[in-house]
């Protein structure tokens, strides 16, 4: 066993206070396993020592939500006796390092959060975010991502439907990989990780431990160096088909009464799970490492407990069922092996060639791991050193086609299809939208239908976190309503630089203000997620720090799959209104948001200006308003404004139909970049069939304070084969030429 040295202690990332605590909780000084043990537990990506103190002040609960975060998904009642399952995690660090496995394990990760507490995944959602497209190795790592997501979610049969993807020069050097997983399960199966019954055996089951991804936990909780392709070796290598023959061993067994408590393995691997358990049900863990089924010779309880190879579940049986259990995995030519029991020390105990190599105290381990409260600035100390700079002059446009078309071929708003065709949006015969505002799958043999949402807009989050996060949450909650589907909750993957720099901390504990305020206003609680710090990186061409990016992954319910909305013109001769707030018409144009819009950037090459900020009494009266419209039929098309503008989201609702449309300001005050460009939030475009049955439903409505903030603003009529003054065919030419050339050209 090797001698515990201030230099090893360094390597597995612990600091002198933290090996300090070690040393008091253990009474003594640890092993090798025992200081491996206590690294990947106490590391940032497991312990989330620097945010909990602020996570627990966002808002998790609602009548309809089964269960909170701490589980390994979040569980919302969807009706019916059903309930939806989900989560969303990242895979950055290893999705840099070994771009097609880092992203292929993502997906393989959440999949196991999401099918270990009883749920059937329906549905894949993903928020990428690269760097330059002219960077040496984007390319590389966009075509290695996306095929390790598409490789992994079609193998193993879960559609991906929703999902975004952009591009800043700050992820130059540390891209964000986030993947997340929907699932469906009956409300009164649901799985839960607590380890409980003193003697009840702990069962492995899946694919062999390997060596692949020891110390990926504490990888994933440092900044990148110089030698970044050194650490290939902590990334896991994923296997899809042995994943599909885990979900459905797992789902046969949970359809008896065997399983006391069920945990996946991922980030710390055996570590982790066999801690979580056993502190989740208040117990003890004795663990017998010769019985761990390994795929590779000599394997030690440091490399076995380390060690994050795939496809690997740990459970708790009542006694008497291990030869069922074992009966149904071997069917499915997994491996399964009795490998340890729950005992009643609150200690974790590990044997090997008939010696105790480990004897750790649980508390310590998980409940009482370091936390810290770290220092950062208040929101004006952070916007001054954030630099922004203010607008000094509003530049104008004489050619509003023209900036349209140079907007559609530019990184982050070009045609995602080249991404999107690659993964398989329709196995299991369930979807029912792609390539709008959210994905859609129908709840397989019901009239029901989940929309997922993925949106954050990392500009905005640096120019303003607190306005930022608050953003995040009200484009998922919009971009849910847009199609017809009742927002319920949020599951999120909180990405974010160095929390040990103030101003990187500000950027977390005021994006989450933000988020909380507008989950609790818009009554759409935060069920699970994650949190990834350390993004950052001193690699060869990197830059310092990513944008502060916290994803939020958003899940609605469609009552009724027929009632659905899209986005694209379905016939000429309707009449287009934009909603907005009421204020926004007719107040000061200051408050038209041409700042930090990707129109100033990609027409001007300017990044300035405030983050738009989000009315949160608005924005609610506003969703409800588009879903009674939907409900009631007076509406023929639905689509959210954000990047781009009004101009933009015309042009996609345009593209996606095939019909093109006469459009006029609805403000003779606003100059036309502010009117056609301006990112303001809250509003929608909808087109209306009957203009008379619109007036009429919206003249009954006025009567409700909330209803008279929303405004209707006449603005155009479909038709013709152009917009702005170009074929509606050039626009989507130069929409899908972004990725045509860089990727084949």
């Amino acid at each position: 066993m090797s001698e515990i040295t201030p230099e090893v202690v360094a390597q597995h990332g612990l600091s002198e206070e933290e090996y300090d605590r070690v040393l008091n909780a253990l009474g003594r000084e640890p092993n090798l396993v025992e200081l491996g043990i206590f690294s990947v537990m106490w590391s940032e990506h497991c312990s989330y020592k620097s945010s909990r103190l602020h996570l627990k002040k966002l808002p998790t609960e609602a009548p309809w939500v089964i269960c909170g975060p701490g589980e390994n998904a979040g569980v919302i009642d969807i009706g019916d006796g059903q309930a939806a399952i989900f989560k969303m995690e990242s895979h950055n660090h290893p999705s840099y390092i070994e771009p097609y496995q880092g992203a292929a394990t993502g997906v393989g990760g959440i999949l196991r959060d999401v099918f270990t507490m009883g749920a059937r995944p329906v549905a894949n959602a993903n928020a990428l975010r690269f760097g330059r497209p002219d960077h040496p190795k984007m390319q590389h790592l966009v075509k290695g991502v996306v095929a390790g997501i598409g490789g992994y979610g079609n193998c193993v049969g879960v559609p991906t439907v929703a999902g975004e993807t952009n591009f800043h020069p700050a992820y130059d050097g540390n891209i964000l990989v986030n993947a997340m997983t929907v699932g469906v399960a009956d409300a009164d199966k649901i799985f839960y990780s607590a380890a409980t019954g003193v003697g009840n055996p702990i069962v492995y089951v899946g694919s062999k431990t390997g060596r692949d991804g020891i110390h990926g936990a504490t990888m994933a909780s440092a900044d990148f160096e110089e030698d970044a392709d050194a650490k290939r070796p902590t990334v896991q290598v994923g296997d899809p088909f042995t994943e599909k023959l885990l979900i459905e061993a797992c789902l046969e067994l949970m359809a008896t009464d065997a399983i006391v408590a069920i945990q996946d393995m991922g980030a710390a691997g055996l570590t982790s799970s066999s801690v979580e358990m056993a502190t989740n049900g208040k117990a003890g863990i004795r663990l017998d490492m010769d019985k761990v089924p390994c795929r590779e010779e000599g394997m030690t309880p440091y490399e076995m407990m380390l060690s994050e190879s795939q496809e690997r579940m740990l459970m708790v049986l009542k006694p008497g069922k291990e030869a069922m259990a074992q009966a149904i995995f071997e069917k499915w030519e997994l491996d399964f092996a009795v490998i340890g029991e729950v005992t009643d020390t609150r200690h974790m105990v590990l044997e090997f060639g008939g010696e105790v190599v480990c004897d750790i105290p649980l508390g310590p381990l998980a409940a009482d791991a370091p936390e810290y409260d770290r220092p950062y600035l208040s929101m004006d100390d952070y916007i001054a050193w954030a630099g922004i700079k203010p607008m000094t002059d509003r530049p104008d446009t004489t050619d509003v086609g023209g900036d349209l078309i140079k907007l559609l071929a530019s990184p982050n708003l070009a045609s995602r299809s080249w991404i999107s065709q690659q993964y398989d949006s329709q196995v299991g015969a369930d979807t029912l939208q792609t390539g709008g505002d959210a994905g859609v799958v129908r709840v397989h043999g019901t009239k029901k239908a989940l929309a997922i949402s993925t949106d954050c807009t990392p500009r905005y989050v640096h120019a303003n976190p607190y306005e930022g996060g608050k953003q995040a949450i009200a484009e998922a909650y919009r971009n849910l309503c847009a199609v017809g589907s009742r927002p319920l909750a949020v599951t999120n993957c909180l990405n974010f630089a160095n929390p040990q720099r103030p101003e990187i901390m500000a950027q977390f504990v005021h994006a989450l203000e933000g988020m909380g305020k507008a989950c609790k206003y818009l009554d759409f609680p935060i069920v699970s997620g994650n949190v990834s710090l350390y993004n950052e990186s001193k690699a060869t061409g990197g830059g310092s720090a990513i944008l502060p990016t916290p994803a939020i992954g958003g899940v609605g319910i469609i009552d009724d799959y027929d009632q659905m909305m899209t986005m694209p013109f379905k016939a000429e001769g309707e009449a287009i209104y934009l909603i907005h707030p009421e204020a926004w018409a007719t107040a000061d144009p200051e408050r038209s948001h041409l700042g930090k819009s990707l129109w100033l950037d990609v027409v001007h090459g300017r990044d300035e200006g405030r983050a738009p900020p989000v009315d949160l009494t608005y924005e609610k009266a506003a969703g409800r308003i588009v879903l009674e419209l939907i409900a009631d039929g007076l509406v023929s098309a639905v689509h959210d404004i954000s990047d781009g503008g009004l101009a933009v989201a015309l042009a996609e609702m345009a593209m996606s139909g095939g019909i093109g449309a006469e459009m006029q300001k609805g403000h003779s005050e606003y100059t036309d970049a502010q009117w056609w460009f301006g990112e303001d939030q809250g509003r929608y475009v909808i087109t209306v069939p009957d203009t008379q049955a619109l007036n009429e439903a919206l003249a009954k409505g006025t009567e409700n304070d909330e209803t008279a903030a929303v405004g209707f603003t006449r603005i155009g009529t479909t038709g013709g084969e152009t917009l702005f003054g170009k074929s509606v065919e050039d626009m989507r030419t130069a929409h899908h030429s972004f990725f045509k050339d860089w990727m084949e050209g």
